[in-house]
């Protein structure tokens, strides 16, 4: 009787675990994810291609099928949608998240495609923008769980185009995105407040609210309400309260999107809790390099060292951003080819990456006339080409900040003595032009001399391509 007892429980067993194992491979989870930022008609903005890609990185890390895209125009932006409607239906969990420009009229929010080109609210009604209500009603109202994420607090756009052609009725058009209300099993979250704009972080690395993100959602055993107070309060944090973000929430009980292992499993593997968690962050970091390894972009390279500055490919990511530096001098200065600009890439210390740079650091170097002479040198030197006068002016601030982009340091256009120093090791083609020299001297020598022709000043407009063509059918049923 004893040994039936045990073969029933080990029977007991093997059927629980099987049907674990059946639930888990049950658990449909698909999330659309994109970033707009290469916008035609209005400012770019650099970093939600770069969020994009991390969020799907983070998300398919903790076995979602994502259906991706960046810098999407009307029609491939409404494919996608379309693609992630069809494989949301019956799934346990479908998360939206969009970064880009996003804009509210008359109460109603529209997530803008990088070929809109509004200068009305009808361009808006005949679908030049894309309606969230509609949008999420439409893809997502057959999941179980249903996630949204919207990064597109910023500034309107088209706010003053929208207002000055609405010559018949009053217009509402406000900052930021309108308040949205939940449905059930819902969760919707800005990056800050209604009417409220939100940052969208230095350039090159992630938005402050997509970071915590990052940092949060996925952690595990961290139930996803949990997650978002966190969310909050970090970005409440890393920006000095200037921004709170702001959802509203209608889920009927908790949803995990990395479950903590069952307190049977952990002891039977033996693993400390945090194994779990670096490996997690492990798997993200290297999502994270395949989808940017092959980029022609240094922004998302620059993303990744943001991200991760003592990462396991950093070394990897500076080679490539110098590669890329190289290839685009070449192009441009085929002259200089058979004198390549190269890179001491070893004796870089780390520090340099995170330490601050500002107007207090670089005159803690003390550099002098000559010393600036040298380093706008030197910056030609490297293809980031700028006058050498000795005076860190706008421009040469502006060139500084390439540079300090390129390479991963922190970016504000201001050196430290760690940069400085970094800078100095580099290897250069250091033949800075003659006519760059003291060129405000010589431009002032010949303001004086007399003579010459003056020459008229051109301005150049980008001509508007006409309005698309209705997209029939469900799709015209999906945004009309």
């Amino acid at each position: 009787m004893r040994y039936f007892t045990i073969f029933l429980s080990l029977m007991c067993m093997v059927f629980a675990a099987d049907a674990a194992q059946d639930s888990a491979k049950a658990d449909k989870r698909v999330a659309f994810v994109v970033g707009n930022g290469a916008y035609k008609n209005v400012a770019a903005l650099p970093n939600p291609p770069i969020d994009a890609k991390a969020i799907a990185a983070v998300l398919r890390n903790v076995g979602f099928e994502v259906v991706e895209g960046t810098n999407l125009t009307r029609d491939t932006m409404t494919e996608r949608l379309l693609e992630f409607g069809k494989k949301a239906q019956g799934a346990d969990v479908a998360v939206f998240f969009y970064a880009g420009h996003g804009i509210a009229i008359s109460g109603t929010n529209y997530l803008l495609p990088i070929d809109a080109d509004i200068k009305s609210e009808m361009d808006v009604k005949l679908g030049a923008a894309i309606n969230i209500d509609l949008t999420l009603d439409q893809t997502m109202s057959d999941a179980k769980v249903k996630l949204v994420f919207l990064d597109a607090c910023r500034d309107n756009p088209f706010a003053a185009k929208i207002k000055s052609n609405a010559t018949t009725r009053s217009v509402s058009v406000q900052s930021g995105l309108a308040e949205m209300k939940s449905g059930e099993g819902t969760l919707i979250a800005f990056a800050t407040g209604p009417g409220q704009t939100a940052l969208d972080g230095h350039e090159g690395t992630n938005s402050p609210f997509t970071r915590a993100l990052i940092d949060n959602i996925t952690q595990p055993g961290i139930e996803i309400q949990q997650a978002m107070t966190k969310v909050r309060a970090e970005v409440n944090e890393q920006t000095n309260k200037g921004q709170l973000p702001w959802g509203h929430t209608n889920l009927t009980g908790s949803v995990y999107l990395n479950p903590a292992p069952e307190p049977a499993a952990a002891a039977a593997s033996n693993a400390p809790a945090p194994v779990a968690s670096v490996s997690g962050n492990t798997d993200v970091e290297l999502e994270f390099w395949r989808s940017i390894k092959e980029t022609n972009k240094p922004e998302e390279l620059n993303a990744y060292l943001s991200s991760y500055p003592n990462g396991q490919f950093k070394s990897l990511a500076l080679a490539r951003i110098a590669s890329l530096d190289s290839n685009n001098n070449g192009n441009s200065n085929s002259s200089n080819n058979s004198n390549p600009q190269t890179r001491n890439l070893t004796s870089v210390d780390p520090a340099t990456f995170n330490a601050e740079s500002n107007q207090v650091t670089e005159d803690q170097i003390g550099l002098d006339k000559g010393q600036r002479r040298d380093v706008q040198r030197r910056l030609n030197g490297l293809g980031f080409d700028t006058k050498v006068n000795g005076k860190f002016d706008e421009a040469t601030r502006a060139v500084i900040t390439r540079w300090q982009a390129a390479r991963g340091y922190t970016k504000s256009g201001y050196l430290n003595q760690l940069q400085h120093k970094a800078l100095l090791t580099e290897i250069v083609s250091a033949q800075a032009s003659s006519s760059d020299e003291d060129s405000d001297d010589h431009a002032s020598r010949r303001h004086h001399g007399g003579g010459g022709g003056g020459g008229g000043g051109g301005r150049h407009y980008r001509g508007g391509g006409g309005p698309g063509g209705f997209i029939g059918g469900v799709v015209g049923g999906l945004f009309r």
